[in-house]
């Protein structure tokens, strides 16, 4: 490991977040470092970065320690990557795809979408991109002929202003950010309306380098998220969250997304 990897001999462990939606949360940004930093037991610096490939490239390579990811990117990587723990939300560390467009609009039928401008939130995104391209492949359809026009607008919670906006007719979004944002933001979210639920997929999962799995401070993150319900801190974060807590999960959590890749690998 080089001296700019993020190394056991590191004072400072570095973990990651994806641009979704909370990442632009002062407050949870602050608690969530320092509940890790007070659990794991030294120094933690939060990373972020624009793109969902940016932070996976840092993990793969052993720059971070961990990173809460997508299930996508951790398919894709699975051969370097460790599962460390698994949100859990309404009790099953499961989330869904939504397909949505403007609240007003008449729409009974994902396929009435044809011919939209359609906003998805990063070409690594599990619910933002894939399940929509998968959706499309499996129907013997492809989204830059089924759509008009499609854009990427990197975070979930930017999808739904495009469509409520009006500057696309159509986006991909992740269920659960669609879902807490209605309580954070209901006046922005009620601009939108679901079309199309997808089926209960792993939840974007946390996880680490296999470079690293030596490292004691990894086994400290599992068990800092782990045992967020029973510490006060670590409940205040849970609730900014609007999750349970995070759970162990075996890696066929994640069969069905890999279903997805190869679906649009081979037809999409």
């Amino acid at each position: 490991m080089s001296r700019s990897g993020a190394s056991a001999q590191d004072n400072t462990f570095r973990f990651g977040l994806t641009p979704v939606f909370l990442s632009n949360d002062l407050e949870l940004l602050k608690l969530l470092r320092d509940y890790l930093s007070s659990a794991i037991g030294g120094s933690v610096e939060l990373v972020t970065r624009r793109t969902y490939q940016e932070i996976t490239a840092l993990l793969v390579a052993g720059q971070l320690h961990g990173a809460w990811i997508c299930g996508y990117p951790y398919v894709q990587f699975k051969a370097d990557l460790d599962l460390v723990a698994t949100p859990s939300w309404h009790g099953k560390p499961l989330y869904q795809s939504y397909l949505i467009t403007s609240a007003g609009r008449e729409i009974a039928d994902w396929r009435e979408l044809r011919g939209d401008i359609h906003a998805f939130s990063d070409p690594d995104s599990n619910s933002g991109s894939l399940v929509t391209r998968a959706l499309l492949a499996e129907n013997g359809l492809q989204s830059h002929s089924f759509f008009s026009r499609t854009f990427y607008t990197y975070g979930h919670r930017n999808v739904i202003r495009a469509v409520a906006s009006g500057l696309a007719q159509s986006g991909s979004v992740d269920g659960y950010v669609w879902e807490v944002m209605l309580e954070i933001e209901p006046r922005l979210v009620e601009q939108t309306k679901i079309v199309r639920r997808s089926e209960w997929l792993g939840f974007p999962p946390i996880a680490a380098p296999k470079s690293l799995a030596g490292d004691p401070r990894v086994a400290s993150l599992r068990n800092a998220l782990i045992s967020m319900p029973k510490d006060v801190d670590g409940r205040k974060v849970l609730a900014l969250l609007r999750l349970d807590g995070f759970v162990k999960t075996d890696p066929g959590l994640f069969d069905a997304i890999a279903a997805k890749v190869e679906t649009v690998r081979r037809f999409g």
